[in-house]
């Protein structure tokens, strides 16, 4: 049978489906996308506006991540202007249309040029929040750290958010296994294991500190604090431009407490002098710079008073005075070449040279101070010397943020020790010296890959570290000399780590999931002298996954909730299984132990952060659960007063704790930033069997404590010139090894004033400006227990001035 009309119903067929795809095209809608770049370095702009706009009126905005990148949803098809702006920027505008054809629209890189005119304008603007959308990271410009302005990198941290101090080293939220980086990379300067000499990098040199609480799988595993990378400054603007500074300040304004009988001055007045240079110079696709830095200071590095009670009745009362005297010189420079649009290039080499004088004096007593058992005197002659050379190669596929990084970084780290020593007893008086050569040559070569999909982006990666360090002690003991010299030879220190890593990131409206997973062996050798009394050639090796997981649900533009877990180690350092005995102290010993081996971490993290008016607030729970806890643990031989420090693995242990951060711009005059942190730490009972210098077990009930901080930072804007900083923090009694510290209290100031139409800066500040910051700390051991209070330097006044050009 043959239907009738067939044109007619075909012909209906056909005005339906134009109308339904006429419908279809009016209202379905399109995500456009991009990249907002930095037009001389390349790299993405943070916080950046982008705002689409039809005939002047706002259709859609939002604000680029930390990786420049930028969405904009529900934009229906249309003709439409694009407009991307950033403070100290010249504002972008460009025609966009938005077709029917596909839902997702990507306008590729938008490179925004630095508005030299607006830069030189001092205009006082709502800083950037200093934690992250993904709630993973903090990130603070030591700029608007008035109050620690001319100092080092360690002072600078100190006031920050989660971060003390405790015998020179850095804790996050009460741990000090933390990973140090430098412009993302580790590196001897600092440490690679541990963390050495953030107290003598020049603050002048850098231009932010970044805490990251939550790594993911894409960083190294090593340190379940977390890691603080130190970003070098670098300029960006057209030409040859820099800057100039000079710093200074006095310490140890008065004598806090007066030196025990019979030894040489401490300190007072101490001079410190902080010149600075950086210099730039870009034309067309060359990028040259240069920053030197210099810090000669002179400190009361340690003026700690000790009593030791032993269990048969004998009391010894100390005082270790150490006056310092440090010359850091570090001079940073390189190249960026972009060969073309697709392809760059990154050279650059770091120099440092860190000289410090020890002048130290220790007086032993009995308990009544009535007879002098012991002065020694010392000398401690160091020099650290650092090089380190990188080079870099970035391609950029046709997508953007489709990137291929590949780079090579080479260190070489001496450090070269000598001490001298003066024992004077009532009886006679020995000369003792020893001599540590220590050389670190590491070499790390990474392939990063990146990816961005439709949802969120790929991230993956390969990493391989050689590390070799020979060290070797000497000792020339002395007439009855207290010195082990059968402790001393050589050692071999030789670590290998091939690691691979994926991280993918998830991101819809509502939600964002990250899930990453880094894949590490570790293969390390120690081979210590055949003539060693104690200590036999050691080493070991893992091969462990390391997984971090990230989920977010975005509860409306200014809520949001995020869920981290990671899984992390923290391998001995070199300087802890170190087999040679370290005499900073005549009778408080500090010894490596090649038996040492890593710690496991597991950790869970919830945070909520709310943006409130000129402000926002964030808060967090977080547990840390630690298999194989290293820690030092204090015992002594039989028929002697030496205390041995020797590091071991204590089982396990778990930190839990809470922390808050409240920002907000109360008036145009004034805003605060209040950090809360309290946690429990516990460490369970153990059972150690300790070797050195004469085997022993020690055993320690279950150890537990609750602590905490309180930092209150408050800026006044006096003028479009003129800035004032208060900063007080209050630091609970915490837990140590076998024992525990007191409180600490400080109130730091600053001021800062703008100049010569913003090219010239001005400053004065002082730190624990009340002289109130005293370490307290008891400690029961294994046969003994003492208590210590250090009165070191703490109060310190600054002042300088810098210049732009």
């Amino acid at each position: 049978m043959v239907t009738k009309y067939p044109f007619k119903k075909i012909f209906l067929c056909l005005i339906l489906f134009f109308a339904a795809a006429s419908f279809y095209a009016q209202t379905k809608t399109v995500t456009i996308s991009g990249t907002i770049a930095d037009s001389a370095t390349q790299k993405g702009l943070p916080y950046a506006n982008a705002v689409v706009k039809k005939d002047e009126a706002l259709v859609a905005g939002t604000v680029s991540n930390e990786e420049g990148l930028f969405t904009l949803t529900n934009v229906t098809p249309g003709n439409y202007t694009l407009e991307i702006t950033s403070m100290g920027y010249k504002p972008h505008a460009q025609e966009l249309y938005v077709g029917t054809l596909s839902q997702f629209l990507n306008v590729g890189t938008v490179e925004l040029t630095e508005d030299a005119q607006l830069l030189n304008e001092v205009v006082i603007e709502k800083a950037n929040d200093a934690i992250s959308d993904r709630m993973d990271k903090k990130s603070f410009a030591v700029s608007d750290n008035i109050a620690q302005s001319g100092g080092s990198v360690l002072q600078a941290i100190q006031n920050l958010p989660g971060v003390t101090i405790q015998d020179g080293k850095v804790l996050l939220r009460g741990n000090d296994k933390v990973m140090l980086l430098v412009d993302g990379k580790q590196t001897a300067m600092t440490g690679f294991s541990g963390q050495t000499g953030l107290d003598n990098i020049p603050a002048s040199a850098i231009e932010r500190i970044e805490i990251i609480n939550n790594p993911s799988a894409k960083y190294d595993a090593n340190g379940n604090a977390g890691i603080i990378n130190i970003i070098y400054k670098k300029n960006k603007e057209e030409g040859l431009n820099g800057k100039v500074g000079l710093g200074s300040g006095f310490g140890a304004l008065w004598e806090r407490k007066a030196n025990l009988p019979t030894i040489r001055p401490q300190y007072q007045m101490t001079p410190k002098v902080n010149p600075s240079l950086s210099l730039n110079y870009r034309k067309e696709k060359l990028n040259i710079y240069f920053q030197g830095d210099y810090l000669y200071t002179e400190t009361l590095n340690k003026n700690e008073f000790v009593t030791r009670t032993y269990d048969d009745g004998t009391v010894i009362n100390q005082q270790t005075k150490r006056n310092r005297n440090t010359h850091f010189t570090t001079f940073k420079t390189g190249v960026d070449w972009n060969f073309n649009e697709r392809n760059s290039f990154t050279l650059s080499a770091l120099f440092g040279s860190e000289k410090i004088l020890d002048h130290g004096d220790e007086p032993f007593f009995n308990a009544d101070y009535s007879q002098r058992l012991r002065l020694w005197q010392f000398l401690e002659d160091e020099l650290k010397t650092t090089v380190m050379a990188s080079a870099g190669y970035q391609h950029k596929f046709k997508d953007p943020g489709h990137l291929l990084n590949a780079g090579i970084n080479y260190t070489f780290h001496r450090e070269n020790e000598k001490y001298f020593f003066d024992n004077i007893l009532p009886d006679y008086t020995g000369k003792d010296s020893f001599k540590l050569l220590s050389d670190e040559s590491v070499i790390d070569v990474s392939v990063d890959y990146i990816r961005p999909l439709r949802y969120g982006r790929l991230e993956t990666g390969f990493k391989f570290r050689n590390r070799l360090i020979p060290t070797n002690m000497h000792f020339y003991p002395g007439l009855n000399s207290p010195l082990d010299a059968s402790a001393g030879g050589k050692a071999i220190y030789e670590e290998a780590i091939p690691a691979l890593y994926g991280n993918y990131v998830f991101e819809s409206r509502k939600i964002e999931a990250e899930a990453g997973l880094r894949m590490e062996y570790f293969d390390l050798e120690y081979e210590v002298n055949r003539n060693h009394p104690v200590y036999k050639s050691s080493g070991y090796s893992y091969f462990q996954p390391f997984p971090n997981l990230r989920f977010a649900y975005k509860i409306n533009d200014n809520n949001k909730l995020s869920l981290f877990y990671n899984r992390r180690v923290d391998r001995p350092n070199e300087v802890d299984i170190r087999i040679f005995p370290k005499y900073d102290d005549a009778e408080i010993i500090k010894v490596g132990n090649p038996g040492l081996r890593p710690q496991f971490t597991n950790s869970i993290e919830l945070g909520y952060k709310a943006t409130i008016g000129k402000g926002y607030l964030f808060a967090s729970l977080y547990q840390k659960f630690v298999d194989g806890t290293i820690t030092r643990i204090a015992t002594t031989a039989p028929g002697s007063t030496l205390i041995y420090n020797v590091f071991q693995n204590a089982g396990k242990s778990s930190n839990t704790g809470a922390e808050v951060v409240i920002s907000r711009e109360v008036a145009s005059w004034y805003s605060f930033n209040l950090n809360l942190n309290a946690y429990r730490n516990t460490i369970d009972p153990f059972s150690v069997n300790i070797l050195y210098p004469v085997p022993v077990i020690v055993s320690n009930g279950r150890q537990q404590m609750t602590s905490g901080n309180i930092k209150f930072n408050n800026t006044f804007n006096f003028a479009k010139t003129f800035t004032g900083q208060l900063q007080a923090a209050y630091l609970a009694p915490d837990i140590v090894p076998q024992g525990k510290t007191g409180h600490r209290f400080s109130v730091d100031m600053g001021l800062k004033k703008m100049i010569q139409k913003g090219k010239g800066e001005l400053f004065l500040n002082a730190t624990d400006l009340f002289n109130m910051l005293v370490i307290r700390k008891e400690v029961q051991g294994n046969g003994f227990r003492y208590t210590s209070r250090d009165y070191y330097e703490t109060q310190v006044v600054r002042f300088g001035y810098s210049y732009k050009f």
